[in-house]
């Protein structure tokens, strides 16, 4: 049993880190603070090939193992948790594109989305339907050689930038209602289809999240995403299981970025005379901080590795509890400094509530998690 990442990975992950030391670490307190688009940022994911990842080489793509995939996303939301959505969506699309695309579908989008000439996010949340993606009221109604499409969408990542933008609509009135679900993949420009507002946020900044409005968009049936009717809702959920890889190691990412800060200011802050490191109560923090960012790093590796959805959603599910805790007693190590939007830690405190709530909550994981053990799917143990 090898708990070490490769030779190969190693060396994916140092030249990582040394772009987000050099290139986001800087600058992301302020952009975020200022609102500031981070384009700059993005240019460079296309020079990385990161917009690839999950895109095969004969189209251009980088075709990341899972667990490298896991450390883009760790390494980045090391830096600035905000940017790392701009790549997640995109990945989980590219990778439903190729997965699930028609020939021509592939040949037209994949590489331009693996340069990031274009760009790509998923349309599933719905003002009434989250977590319930089967009670979407997105309708998509055949017309000859298209589909007319009416409905809304929320909670939108890249929605200014995508193109296409899969959208997941309802085709049909079948029962039970995730055979009636189909994607189609909208393409930027098409009339009907906008962007209607910018959502304000407590953190996750730097990406834009939007809403977006669909009024009698025509959408050709060659843009039905794999060529059928009815899939839909399972393309969705087998692109949100590598979302949730994704989420887990941007938990660790911020995990990891709120430790070192609290290990650094433990060696340098002082009360009554010793730094505050030298005092049992830090000690305890720091101990606990370290070991559950460790045991989630290990989880989420495990879980890429796996490729299965109770392991993708323990690993989410735990990973982003471990980001709640170590951001708050982090926050609790700095004191009022915490506090203050001098330091980092207020930043990472705000963005790690996202890791609870995104590619579905964590009550939502514990559900997925029960009943595959219940059913024999996953087993404790080895």
């Amino acid at each position: 049993m090898n708990f070490e990442l490769d030779e190969d990975q190693q060396l994916f992950r140092a030249t990582l880190r040394e772009f987000v030391d050099k290139e986001i670490v800087p600058v992301a307190s302020e952009w975020e603070r200022s609102g500031r688009y981070p384009a700059e940022i993005v240019e460079r994911f296309k020079e990385l090939g990161l917009f690839g990842m999950t895109i095969p080489s004969e189209y251009g793509g980088l075709d990341l193992d899972r667990v490298s995939y896991a450390l883009v996303f760790e390494e980045i939301a090391r830096g600035w948790m905000g940017v790392a959505g701009v790549l997640g969506s995109h990945s989980l699309s590219a990778w439903m594109i190729n997965q699930y695309g028609t020939q021509d579908q592939k040949e037209r989008y994949l590489p331009d989305l693996a340069s990031g000439a274009r760009r790509t996010g998923i349309a599933l949340t719905e003002p009434g339907a989250g977590t319930d993606l089967q009670g979407i009221q997105t309708r998509a109604e055949r017309d000859g050689e298209h589909y007319v499409v009416n409905g809304a969408k929320t909670w939108i990542t890249n929605a200014r930038h995508a193109d296409p933008m899969p959208v997941l609509v309802k085709t049909s009135d079948e029962t039970p209602a995730h055979r009636g679900l189909s994607m189609l993949l909208v393409e930027a420009g098409t009339p009907g289809y906008t962007v209607s507002r910018d959502l304000p946020k407590l953190g996750y900044k730097g990406t834009e999240t939007c809403e977006i409005t669909l009024q009698d968009v025509r959408v050709h049936s060659d843009q039905l995403l794999g060529g059928v009717e009815g899939r839909g809702m399972q393309q969705a959920l087998s692109a949100l299981e590598l979302g949730r890889v994704n989420i887990a190691a941007r938990a660790v990412g911020v995990s990891q970025c709120a430790f070192d800060a609290a290990l650094a200011y433990a060696g340098q802050r002082e009360a009554f005379g010793r730094p505050i490191g030298d005092f049992q109560a830090i000690q305890l923090k720091l101990a606990d901080m370290a070991t559950e960012i460790q045991a989630a790093r290990l989880m989420t590796y495990w879980a890429a590795s796996r490729s299965a959805r109770a392991e993708a959603a323990m690993a989410k599910y735990f990973a982003s509890e471990v980001a709640l805790r170590v951001t708050m007693e982090a926050m609790r190590v700095h004191g009022g400094y915490g506090y203050s939007q001098e330091f980092v830690l207020e930043r990472l405190y705000r963005d790690a509530p996202l890791m609870a709530i995104g590619e579905g909550t964590n009550d939502v994981q514990r559900m997925v998690i029960a009943r595959d053990l219940l059913s024999g799917a996953v087993k404790v143990g080895w």
